[in-house]
Protein backbone atom coordinates (compact mmCIF):
# COMPACT_ATOMS: atom_id res chain seq x y z
CA UNK A 1 0.00 0.00 0.00
CA UNK A 2 3.18 2.78 0.47
CA UNK A 3 4.22 1.79 -2.84
CA UNK A 4 0.27 3.17 -3.94
CA UNK A 5 0.91 6.57 -1.42
CA UNK A 6 4.05 6.83 -2.77
CA UNK A 7 3.61 6.67 -6.93
CA UNK A 8 -0.18 8.29 -6.51
CA UNK A 9 0.49 10.69 -3.92
CA UNK A 10 -2.40 12.45 -5.05
CA UNK A 11 -5.57 10.54 -4.52
CA UNK A 12 -8.62 11.24 -2.68
CA UNK A 13 -9.56 10.15 0.56
CA UNK A 14 -12.31 8.23 -1.15
CA UNK A 15 -9.85 6.62 -3.56
CA UNK A 16 -7.12 5.96 -0.63
CA UNK A 17 -9.59 3.88 1.10
CA UNK A 18 -11.12 1.74 -1.69
CA UNK A 19 -7.05 0.89 -2.45
CA UNK A 20 -6.77 0.18 1.27
CA UNK A 21 -10.06 -2.29 1.27
CA UNK A 22 -8.42 -3.88 -1.68
CA UNK A 23 -5.58 -6.15 0.30
CA UNK A 24 -8.38 -7.87 3.00
CA UNK A 25 -10.85 -8.35 0.40
CA UNK A 26 -8.54 -10.08 -1.89
CA UNK A 27 -6.91 -12.17 0.81
CA UNK A 28 -10.44 -12.98 1.92
CA UNK A 29 -11.95 -14.22 -1.57
CA UNK A 30 -8.98 -15.95 -2.14
CA UNK A 31 -9.07 -18.13 0.91
CA UNK A 32 -12.53 -19.38 -0.90
CA UNK A 33 -11.99 -19.46 -4.27
CA UNK A 34 -8.07 -19.61 -6.01
CA UNK A 35 -8.15 -16.18 -8.22
CA UNK A 36 -4.73 -15.34 -7.22
CA UNK A 37 -1.86 -17.77 -7.01
CA UNK A 38 -1.17 -18.39 -3.82
CA UNK A 39 2.55 -17.30 -3.98
CA UNK A 40 1.11 -13.88 -4.89
CA UNK A 41 -1.09 -13.01 -2.58
CA UNK A 42 1.82 -11.35 0.22
CA UNK A 43 2.39 -9.12 -2.61
CA UNK A 44 -1.19 -8.33 -4.26
CA UNK A 45 -0.65 -4.83 -4.23
CA UNK A 46 2.79 -4.79 -6.08
CA UNK A 47 2.44 -7.54 -8.54
CA UNK A 48 -1.23 -6.20 -9.25
CA UNK A 49 -2.88 -3.28 -7.97
CA UNK A 50 0.47 -1.13 -8.76
CA UNK A 51 1.07 -3.08 -11.83
CA UNK A 52 -2.46 -2.74 -13.28
CA UNK A 53 -2.41 1.16 -11.99
CA UNK A 54 0.87 1.86 -14.64
CA UNK A 55 -1.95 2.31 -17.16
CA UNK A 56 -3.15 5.44 -15.16
CA UNK A 57 0.78 6.98 -15.33
CA UNK A 58 0.74 5.97 -19.13
CA UNK A 59 -3.00 8.58 -19.29
CA UNK A 60 -4.82 6.65 -22.15
CA UNK A 61 -8.46 7.30 -20.23
CA UNK A 62 -10.77 10.08 -20.80
CA UNK A 63 -13.90 11.08 -19.18
CA UNK A 64 -16.88 9.10 -20.39
CA UNK A 65 -14.98 6.42 -22.35
CA UNK A 66 -15.72 2.86 -22.23
CA UNK A 67 -13.09 0.78 -21.69
CA UNK A 68 -13.20 -3.44 -21.60
CA UNK A 69 -10.77 -5.42 -19.38
CA UNK A 70 -11.09 -8.63 -21.79
CA UNK A 71 -9.45 -11.79 -19.33
CA UNK A 72 -9.85 -9.92 -16.19
CA UNK A 73 -9.91 -12.62 -14.11
CA UNK A 74 -10.59 -11.17 -9.73
CA UNK A 75 -10.24 -7.87 -11.38
CA UNK A 76 -6.81 -7.24 -12.86
CA UNK A 77 -6.44 -3.98 -14.22
CA UNK A 78 -9.85 -3.35 -14.30
CA UNK A 79 -10.78 -2.66 -10.66
CA UNK A 80 -7.65 -0.82 -9.87
CA UNK A 81 -8.22 1.65 -12.68
CA UNK A 82 -12.01 2.43 -12.08
CA UNK A 83 -10.71 3.61 -8.91
CA UNK A 84 -8.10 6.01 -10.33
CA UNK A 85 -10.46 7.20 -13.18
CA UNK A 86 -14.13 7.55 -11.68
CA UNK A 87 -15.14 9.20 -14.83
CA UNK A 88 -14.28 6.50 -16.97
CA UNK A 89 -16.50 3.04 -17.46
CA UNK A 90 -14.99 -0.06 -17.10
CA UNK A 91 -16.72 -3.50 -18.26
CA UNK A 92 -14.84 -6.59 -16.35
CA UNK A 93 -14.85 -9.69 -19.10
CA UNK A 94 -14.02 -13.09 -17.97
CA UNK A 95 -14.96 -16.51 -19.29
CA UNK A 96 -14.52 -18.08 -15.82
CA UNK A 97 -18.13 -17.51 -13.56
CA UNK A 98 -16.06 -17.68 -10.25
CA UNK A 99 -13.45 -15.17 -11.50
CA UNK A 100 -16.74 -12.29 -12.22
CA UNK A 101 -18.01 -13.50 -8.81
CA UNK A 102 -14.77 -11.93 -7.09
CA UNK A 103 -14.37 -9.36 -9.36
CA UNK A 104 -18.07 -8.13 -8.85
CA UNK A 105 -18.35 -8.39 -5.15
CA UNK A 106 -15.05 -6.79 -4.43
CA UNK A 107 -16.55 -3.84 -6.93
CA UNK A 108 -19.91 -3.57 -4.92
CA UNK A 109 -18.40 -3.86 -1.92
CA UNK A 110 -15.98 -0.84 -2.23
CA UNK A 111 -18.40 1.02 -3.90
CA UNK A 112 -17.37 1.03 -7.86
CA UNK A 113 -20.48 2.46 -9.86
CA UNK A 114 -18.24 2.76 -13.01
CA UNK A 115 -17.38 -0.89 -12.82
CA UNK A 116 -19.85 -3.36 -14.45
CA UNK A 117 -18.72 -7.61 -14.64
CA UNK A 118 -19.80 -10.04 -17.49
CA UNK A 119 -19.17 -13.70 -17.87
CA UNK A 120 -19.09 -14.78 -20.99
CA UNK A 121 -16.24 -15.72 -23.89
CA UNK A 122 -14.27 -12.67 -25.80
CA UNK A 123 -15.84 -13.83 -28.98
CA UNK A 124 -19.47 -14.50 -27.74
CA UNK A 125 -19.62 -10.76 -25.97
CA UNK A 126 -21.52 -7.69 -27.49
CA UNK A 127 -20.77 -4.50 -27.26
CA UNK A 128 -18.50 -1.65 -28.26
CA UNK A 129 -16.02 0.15 -26.84
CA UNK A 130 -13.33 2.52 -27.03
CA UNK A 131 -10.40 0.67 -25.96
CA UNK A 132 -9.53 -3.08 -25.11
CA UNK A 133 -6.63 -3.25 -22.29
CA UNK A 134 -5.57 -7.11 -21.10
CA UNK A 135 -3.21 -8.46 -18.76
CA UNK A 136 -1.52 -10.68 -20.68
CA UNK A 137 -4.29 -13.47 -21.47
CA UNK A 138 -3.06 -14.46 -24.52
CA UNK A 139 -0.97 -13.87 -27.91
CA UNK A 140 -1.46 -10.22 -28.97
CA UNK A 141 -2.67 -11.58 -32.05
CA UNK A 142 -5.67 -13.57 -30.21
CA UNK A 143 -6.54 -11.02 -27.80
CA UNK A 144 -6.94 -8.85 -31.37
CA UNK A 145 -9.00 -11.83 -32.85
CA UNK A 146 -11.00 -12.26 -30.08
CA UNK A 147 -12.45 -8.57 -29.66
CA UNK A 148 -12.34 -6.62 -32.67
CA UNK A 149 -15.76 -6.53 -32.91
CA UNK A 150 -16.31 -4.95 -29.83
CA UNK A 151 -13.46 -1.94 -30.76
CA UNK A 152 -14.64 0.06 -33.67
CA UNK A 153 -11.43 2.55 -32.83
CA UNK A 154 -9.25 -0.86 -33.11
CA UNK A 155 -6.86 0.10 -30.01
CA UNK A 156 -5.65 -2.30 -27.41
CA UNK A 157 -3.08 -1.58 -24.44
CA UNK A 158 -2.14 -5.52 -22.66
CA UNK A 159 0.11 -5.32 -19.61
CA UNK A 160 2.44 -8.10 -21.17
CA UNK A 161 6.19 -9.31 -20.49
CA UNK A 162 8.65 -10.77 -23.16
CA UNK A 163 10.71 -9.82 -25.99
CA UNK A 164 9.00 -6.73 -28.34
CA UNK A 165 10.75 -8.00 -31.40
CA UNK A 166 8.55 -11.68 -31.31
CA UNK A 167 5.40 -9.25 -30.51
CA UNK A 168 5.97 -7.13 -33.84
CA UNK A 169 5.65 -10.60 -36.23
CA UNK A 170 2.39 -11.02 -34.59
CA UNK A 171 0.78 -7.56 -35.74
CA UNK A 172 -0.89 -7.26 -38.87
CA UNK A 173 0.62 -4.82 -41.00
CA UNK A 174 -1.99 -2.07 -40.76
CA UNK A 175 -1.55 -1.74 -37.47
CA UNK A 176 1.74 -0.57 -34.99
CA UNK A 177 2.73 -1.51 -31.90
CA UNK A 178 4.24 0.76 -29.05
CA UNK A 179 6.08 -0.84 -26.35
CA UNK A 180 6.66 1.28 -23.24
CA UNK A 181 9.01 -0.61 -19.97
CA UNK A 182 6.76 -0.67 -16.76
CA UNK A 183 10.09 0.57 -15.26
CA UNK A 184 9.56 3.78 -17.01
CA UNK A 185 7.24 4.84 -14.49
CA UNK A 186 7.80 1.82 -11.49
CA UNK A 187 11.74 1.52 -10.54
CA UNK A 188 10.59 -1.78 -8.74
CA UNK A 189 12.98 -4.88 -9.88
CA UNK A 190 9.37 -6.63 -10.18
CA UNK A 191 8.42 -4.94 -13.44
CA UNK A 192 11.60 -5.79 -15.29
CA UNK A 193 11.12 -7.17 -18.59
CA UNK A 194 7.05 -6.05 -18.66
CA UNK A 195 5.96 -3.32 -20.88
CA UNK A 196 2.70 -1.54 -21.98
CA UNK A 197 1.78 -2.78 -25.41
CA UNK A 198 -0.02 -0.51 -27.33
CA UNK A 199 -1.89 -1.69 -30.70
CA UNK A 200 -4.01 0.71 -33.32
CA UNK A 201 -4.66 0.82 -36.76
CA UNK A 202 -1.89 3.04 -38.60
CA UNK A 203 -3.03 6.63 -40.08
CA UNK A 204 -3.32 6.80 -43.71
Amino acid sequence: MELIRHYFPHLTPRQLEQVTALGPLFTMWNERINVISRKDIGHLYLHHVLHSLVLAKYNAFEPDMRVLDAGTGGGFPGIPLAIMFPDVHFTLLDATAKKTLVAKSVATEIGLDNCTTVHARMEAHTGEYDIVVSRAVSTLSQMMAWTRHLVPAERWIILKGGDPREWRKEIPPQFQLLCTPVQDFFAEPYFEGKYIVDIRRKKP
